[in-house]
């Protein structure tokens, strides 16, 4: 905890990265450790193992260095500058209004814990921290094969304590770009700014199958069933992350003056309509209406209307559920984001998951056509691979009974949806035995972020009894 809390004050936004990366590079200066550093800013720490340890495998303990930097509407923090503000509640650690950047700061801080502590046994120790695993697994894409030389990978970045993950989904980005023309307002155009925000948020790969508010694709909602009323779209900006589930969506629409008053009592009616369809999943929903002043120019009306058509056709959420592993989402896709950009552009956002290779690339071909259809020029990120589960793991065997021996009860081995750097480890290094766990954290990529304390002494107790014991 005493090097997490230094880590809460340390800016770390996914791409920038250098302040930590010189944390970490004081860090083992001062305790005369090993460290390399590649032109990345990926960290390797090593330590020799302990007394008796010398002719035991050595181990990777591997987490990443950034964070999803989230903050609810209107907050005036700084993430390029401002120590996250944390409060502890009924044995949690919460931020409130921000992320906390548990994920995976508590992993590195983890890992740094384990260096820093001489009592602990441990065979030879390789302490990977790796960048921009939130914006695409840069840092693990771009490690070079010798980077590190351990046989096995504890990856530290799950979010369940109890839990021992032995493998995960592949993920990719396809993003859309929409050109428009400027087209000038009719005259006597009333000008409001309309906002829904208070979703839940959260997780695009754990939370996708909770049902939650999508700013992105509910503002579009709005937008369609107004359009009869002849609105015209000055601004449109929803969501943010492309990994994180669209909190908000809002914009700027101008109204002929006969028909004002009937859209924003459609706009009422429709946020009321909203509050009831996610009262269980997003009680805190809410909305703003207000009158403002215009001197732009709108979006010209059949970019805007194909946009509109595009955000309410784009699939969201669970596509299909894993046949082989019960409980398991196989495919899903996260309608992420839209914004507008320089040069007369709307940039849409998503991202699309799948433990099937195959689906995945399926899947993003289906949002891209929706997009294609509606004129937009599209693009895919490169993707990352899954990890496929190795029911024979011997370090998978030795986390279960040191779980069973200390705590009495059975752990659970699974496999997750959401993306971890170890698909990427297993295409480096395929002889390598990895698996990922640790302490429990709710409401990751969102907003009142929280790790469980009891829960981060579990997870350490075993951690320290694998590596004594692996």
């Amino acid at each position: 905890m005493n090097f997490f809390r230094e880590i809460t004050r340390i800016p770390r936004e996914s791409g920038h990265e250098e302040q930590i990366v010189a944390y970490l590079q004081q860090f083992a200066a001062s305790r005369g450790l090993k460290c390399k550093t590649d032109r990345l800013g990926n960290v390797v720490i090593s330590k020799p193992a302990s007394k008796g340890y010398e002719k035991h495998p050595g181990v990777v303990l591997q987490g990443h260095t950034d964070m999803v930097c989230e903050k609810k509407s209107g907050s005036g923090f700084d993430f390029s500058k401002d120590p996250i503000n944390y409060v502890i509640e009924d044995g949690w650690m919460v931020a409130h209004d921000t992320t906390l950047g548990a994920d995976n700061g508590i992993g590195v801080a983890t890992a740094m814990a384990i260096l820093d502590d001489d009592s602990i046994a441990h065979p030879s120790l390789e302490c990977l921290f790796t960048v921009s695993e939130e914006t695409g697994l840069d840092g693990a894409r771009g490690l070079k094969k010798g980077a590190i030389t351990g046989k096995t990978l504890i990856n530290l970045d799950d979010e369940d304590e109890g839990y021992f993950c032995i493998g995960c989904a592949g993920g990719m980005d396809t993003v859309g770009t929409f050109s428009y023309r400027e087209r000038r307002l009719p005259a006597r155009s009333v000008v409001y700014e309309f906002i829904i925000s208070g979703g839940l948020g959260g997780h695009s790969g754990d939370d996708i199958d909770k049902g939650r508010f999508n700013g992105v694709q509910q503002f579009a909602r709005f937008l369609d069933e107004a359009w009869q009323h002849g609105i015209d779209i000055c601004t449109i900006e929803a969501g943010g992350k492309r990994n994180a589930i669209a909190r908000s969506g809002g914009g700027i629409v101008a109204i002929p003056p006969r028909q004002a008053q009937k859209v924003v009592t459609l706009f009422e009616d429709f946020v009321a309509r909203l509050k009831a369809e996610y009262a269980v999943t997003d009680p805190g929903l809410y909305s703003e209406a207000r009158a403002v002043t215009w001197t732009g120019r709108a979006i010209d009306r059949g970019t805007a209307r194909r946009l509109i058509q595009a955000l309410i056709s784009i699939p969201h959420g669970v596509i299909a559920m894993s046949p082989d592993i019960p409980g398991l989402i196989e495919t899903s896709t996260n309608l992420a984001s839209v914004t507008m950009a320089p040069d007369r552009k709307i940039v849409v956002g998503t991202m699309q998951r799948s433990s099937v290779n195959s689906q995945r690339l399926f899947l993003a071909r289906r949002v891209a056509s929706v997009m294609e259809l509606a004129g937009a020029r599209v693009r895919h990120s490169d993707g990352y691979p899954g990890w496929k589960p190795n029911m024979e793991s011997h370090v998978k065997d030795v986390c279960v009974e040191s779980y069973k021996r200390l705590f009495g009860r059975e752990p659970v081995v699974r496999a997750i949806h959401a993306g971890l750097e170890c698909g990427l480890f297993t295409e480096k290094f395929p002889d390598m035995d990895m698996i990922a766990f640790g302490p429990t954290l709710r409401g990751v990529h969102a907003p009142g972020e929280k790790l469980d304390l009891a829960s981060l002494d579990r997870f350490y107790a075993v951690l320290i009894d694998v590596l004594k014991n692996l």
